[in-house]
């Protein structure tokens, strides 16, 4: 790649101004200044292209084109929730650029309020702040960071560069938790907003499956055994329920959110009270203006150098809280893969396996409890942030939070990607599910059996002992000699039940109880006022990477 640069060298680089050529020297000199301003070694120098000399300081000026070697990404890590998983959206709400933007628009808000409530701060200054806001020199930043180690104070210098006119009254009173934590607040609600329009749109696809679905009888299990047979779209009832929980906690959350405001060093805006020469009400007015102008309504009341990491941990349980919903679906849809009757999307030339071609293994559910299970971890360590929060600042959460807080939000909103996309493409098979059920269903009709025998004039005692022979019977059948369910076959050929329509007391539609109706009411009283609340934000498809 090539670029050009401007080198200015001190007299005694070079072998003298009536050389044309750089000498060894000199080159040495300018590969450590590119090497300075580009954070990179470089590669070959192609040519001298300007050389002039100031004899007033000394300095030799030298304009040179240079190649740069491309990165070769290969060579390092690169995280697969970015490259593979999260959406571009999630990901740009987590990049520098939007992060280090949002600490200009911060520091333009700072300086807006200061001038209203009479602090010497001109038009002009803001003016320039604002027209700088986007255009961030990150190499200018990357330097000062290098020399300062100092991330904030880096910004300041760099947006200083660029505002010299107001470079005086940048940051002017705050510290650091100004911009740090009034943007991940920012960032937090808005990654909140993003998963709810996700989460309600996994929803919206298990609730029109569960429509279609609603009376298809299955066998219900409970410990995984065969219990009472349930329907396929009362279980997606299952599903959904746990997500409609879920989203009413992030909308809990995001209604709670607060922004930090301008509280100093240790929380008592001391700063900005000498700021405003002991004058309460300017501060407080300050706080007020800070917030409507980054769009909170409101600051929390109280707080250390920092907003609470009470408030990332609470986050961070609500991504868990759909990290465990997408798990537990997931888990169910495998096992149900398993059994033939439900199985995930699977591609016309997706493939299952490298040596067992034959196969349709259910790579989605098992990336989704993957990314899950790294989400519920991730709780953990934002819980163990919170406690250990010494006194009113430490800094020890800092690096901690710039790992868990983005990567829970990318692992969230790549699970729901695909929570959406499976959802929204389940295929079912009506004839494996009736088939598994009719395997089982002799079993669990003969209460029902019992019941028609005595009001057909039959013992109750002798039928039910007639039950129980012939239900051990068939059942050693099918576990000791791999037959099928021959129950009916016995029950038919016993004179006792002669009376008995075992047929129509068979009917799967019988044991399933209220189910059709519940997932009709769970549609209608639930899942419609949601609908209705994301109808113009739901994403209505969702592409997989990979």
């Amino acid at each position: 790649m090539n670029r050009w640069a401007i080198v200015r060298r001190p007299s005694g680089t070079n072998s003298g101004i009536d050389d044309p050529e750089p000498s060894d020297k000199s080159l040495g000199y300018c590969r450590k200044s590119l090497r300075d301003e580009f954070g990179c070694h470089t590669g070959g120098i192609d040519n001298l292209l300007i050389s002039s000399y100031n004899p007033d300081v000394q300095l030799f000026t030298e304009t040179y084109s240079f190649s740069m070697p491309m990165p070769d990404n290969r060579n390092q890590y690169e995280n697969p929730l970015i490259s593979r998983y999260a959406s571009p959206e999630m990901s740009e709400l987590w990049s520098p650029r939007r992060k280090f933007g949002t600490w200009r628009r911060l520091w333009v808000a700072l300086a807006e309020a200061q001038a209203e409530l009479g602090l010497p701060i001109t038009r002009q200054q803001i003016d320039q702040l604002k027209a700088q806001v986007d255009q961030i020199d990150f190499e200018a930043a990357a330097r000062y960071e290098r020399k300062l180690r100092h991330d904030v104070m880096a910004h300041v210098h760099a947006y200083g560069d660029a505002c010299p006119e107001a470079r005086g009254i940048i940051h002017l009173g705050a510290t650091s938790c100004f911009v740090t934590d009034n943007t991940d607040l920012l960032l937090l609600r808005e990654g909140l907003e993003m998963i709810a329009r996700r989460v309600a749109a996994t929803i919206d696809a298990l609730a029109a499956f569960a429509v279609k679905y609603r009376d298809l009888p299955c066998l219900g299990f409970t410990h995984f055994q065969p219990a009472q047979p349930t329907t396929v779209g009362r279980r997606a009832c299952l599903w959904a329920h746990d997500f409609t929980l879920d989203l009413a906690e992030i909308e809990h959350r995001i209604a709670s959110l607060r922004a930090l405001g301008n509280k100093g060093t240790t929380g008592t805006q001391a700063s900005f009270l000498k700021l405003f020469h002991g004058d309460h009400e300017k501060v407080r007015r300050l706080d007020e203006l800070i917030c409507r102008k980054i769009g909170f309504d409101s600051a929390y009341s109280i707080s250390g150098q920092t907003y609470s990491r009470k408030i990332d941990s609470q986050v961070l349980g609500v991504l868990s809280g759909v990290a465990q919903s997408a798990h537990k679906m997931a888990t169910d849809l495998r096992l149900l893969a398993h059994r033939k009757e439900i199985e995930e999307p699977f591609e016309a030339d997706q493939i299952g396996s490298s040596a067992m071609a034959y196969k349709r293994n259910p790579m989605r559910s098992e990336r989704i409890c993957a990314l899950s299970r790294f989400i519920t971890s991730l709780e953990s360590s934002a819980a163990a942030t919170a406690s250990v929060q010494w006194l009113e600042r430490t800094l020890d959460d800092s690096a901690n939070r710039r790992l868990t807080l983005p990567q829970s939000f990318l692992a969230a909103d790549a699970v729901l990607i695909l929570c959406q996309n499976v959802s929204a493409g389940l295929v079912v098979y009506p004839k494996v599910i009736a088939a598994q059920l009719d395997a089982e269903l002799p079993f669990m009709a003969t209460e029902n059996i019992l019941m028609a025998a005595v009001s057909a004039g039959g013992d109750r005692q002798d039928l039910h002992e007639r039950i129980r022979r012939h239900s051990q019977a068939a059942a050693a059948a099918v576990k000791l000699e791999g037959r099928r369910n021959d129950l009916m076959d016995r029950l038919a050929a016993d004179p006792a039940f002669a009376k008995v329509d075992l047929t129509a007391v068979l009917d799967p539609g019988q044991f399933v109880g209220r189910a059709p109706e519940q997932v009709d009411e769970f549609i209608a009283e639930v899942v419609a006022p949601i609908r209705a609340r994301y109808s113009e934000s739901l994403p209505r498809t969702v592409e997989l990477r990979v």
